[in-house]
């Protein structure tokens, strides 16, 4: 088989596609052939490292994925053979990731796709569980996402032309909320607005604070954060009593905050990485985020406010520059011919 390896981290030309045996899956695990591998900012962070080795003396990068299982290990059901999945964290503390023609993962990280096509499947994991997170982490929000869950609130999405942005559109449409998004261009708010949100306000040529409080004259309950340095002050004026910013990406600038005015509404910061979201959260979030692709609720592509952006296997240090220079959409490198 061929797969992606890296064994130093560095930049992309540390990256180089080998041949290697077909794995056994272990006690608990199942071998997937993949069909696409999603690449998300920290995969290409991970890979950047130190220059040191990765444990184990070589890895293949990629949390995110789908494709078909066809084998399993010792302990697994064997009626899992022949299902189309998609992957959550194939690459998390070990050495399989999605960028390869196979790759072996613990059976309770993949997730039947149902009908939804391998390219929403490898664009779900990191997104949409971190999204997940940011719209059931407030004191207001409820602790699952189905149909009606966040009716009669209003989301504030910062960035919502990013592929968290996109999925923290969808997930709260679907939960029946309010979206407000920001953007930087015309390009992005018309990708917000595919992806399903009510109003959206180019923060560069609009007073961000005065359009979300036209739409929410009491503040938002929840806002999905992509940059809290930047938007700090904007937030603390909008968020609502009670209210909380979800902050899920780190631009490397200090926050500052004033207290007084954050203490009178009892609002609260938190902040989501999703590989150390408590495992209840994430289980919660890997079962409804099934639920919503499985019944083709989860959409990519342009119409979807979510352009993809193909590689193939050969291309893998190519995706990975593409992520890291900031591609607008999701990126996914193409393993093998679907099946």
């Amino acid at each position: 088989m061929r797969a992606v390896v890296y064994t130093r981290t560095g930049d992309e030309s540390v990256l180089e596609v080998v041949d290697r045996p077909i794995p056994e899956p272990g006690q608990g695990e199942v071998l997937v052939r993949m069909a696409v591998s999603g690449v998300n900012p920290t995969d290409w962070k991970s890979r950047q490292g130190d220059g040191s080795a990765p444990a184990g003396g070589w890895q293949i990068p990629n949390q995110d994925g789908a494709g078909v299982i066809e084998a399993v290990g010792r302990g697994v059901d064997s009626g899992l053979i022949g299902e189309r999945v998609w992957i959550w964290e194939a690459a998390r503390k070990r050495q399989w990731g999605t960028a390869a023609e196979y790759t072996l993962v613990p059976s309770r990280q993949v997730v039947p796709l149902g009908g939804a096509s391998f390219d929403v499947g490898a664009s779900l994991g990191i997104p949409f569980l971190t999204a997940h997170r940011c719209l059931t982490v407030g004191e207001t929000m409820p602790d699952r996402l189905d149909e009606g869950a966040l009716a009669d609130h209003v989301v504030l999405v910062q960035g919502g032309a990013g592929a968290v942005g996109n999925a923290a559109i969808q997930l709260a449409k679907w939960a029946d909320a309010t979206v407000i998004a920001t953007v930087s261009n015309p390009e992005k708010a018309q990708l917000a607005a595919a992806a399903g949100a009510d109003h959206v306000v180019n923060y560069r040529q609009q007073d961000v604070v005065a359009e979300v409080r036209k739409i929410a004259p009491d503040g938002v309950h929840t806002i999905v954060e992509v940059s809290a340095a930047r938007n700090a002050e904007i937030d603390v004026r909008v968020v609502a009593d009670a209210g909380a910013v979800a902050v899920y990406a780190d631009d490397g600038a200090p926050v500052q905050l004033p207290v007084r005015p954050l203490m009178m509404r009892n609002a609260r910061w938190q902040f989501v990485l999703v590989y150390d979201m408590p495992q209840a959260a994430k289980a919660q979030a890997v079962f409804d985020v099934a639920a919503l692709a499985g019944e083709g609720g989860i959409r990519v592509g342009a119409d979807a406010g979510l352009p993809l952006h193909y590689y193939p296997l050969a291309d893998a240090a190519d995706a990975h520059r593409a992520v890291r220079e900031g591609a607008v959409g999701k990126v996914l490198i193409l393993t093998s011919e679907p099946q």
